[in-house]
């Protein structure tokens, strides 16, 4: 399987993980419900987010809604080049995670004018921040592609590299 099959399939399966996640929250929990615990520092909780990572820029209009999407959008669209052109292993299944979080968060725009939120992290009694698998993924795949960029695995599995050559050799 190629770099880039492996980071389409890894998109598809994290858009629909979250898409099952988040129908599963939306037909159990309401907004404003208490809390139901899950783990010691997990909480299931339904937020709707209607800006992007924290809540940052919170839009409630119409045009600010769009402009999120399409901001969005335009994301995927250069994630989505990135990984058609990677031959790295590690960076496509971080592109493929990155992509597949996006688009789950995209769908819920589209489908709900916010982003459905509901894992609720806590410890010693503060609440750090709501977010869902999307966000999750996103996080996973920006790790990996740290890590990545770290090792350096995309340089040598680039055509004309160092490695590469000396393979030739």
């Amino acid at each position: 399987m190629t770099a880039r099959a492996l980071g389409v399939l890894i998109a598809l399966a994290v858009l629909a993980a979250d898409q099952a996640a988040k129908l599963a929250v939306l037909g159990r929990l309401t907004a404003g419900s208490e809390a139901t615990p899950v783990a010691p520092f997990l909480d299931l909780v339904l937020r709707w987010n209607r800006g992007i990572s924290f809540s940052l820029f919170a839009q409630d209009t119409q045009a600010g809604r769009v402009a999120l999407l399409a901001l969005t959008l335009g994301a995927i669209a250069l994630l989505g080049w990135w990984l058609a052109t990677t031959r790295s292993i590690v960076a496509a299944c971080g592109l493929g995670a990155i992509i597949g979080g996006a688009l789950g968060n995209a769908v819920d725009r589209l489908a709900h004018g916010a982003v459905v939120d509901y894992l609720d992290l806590h410890a010693l009694g503060r609440h750090f921040f709501v977010f869902n698998l999307a966000d999750a993924a996103i996080n996973v795949g920006v790790a990996l592609l740290i890590v990545d960029l770290a090792l350096g695995a995309g340089a040598g599995q680039r055509p004309g590299s160092a490695a590469n050559r000396s393979k030739r050799g």
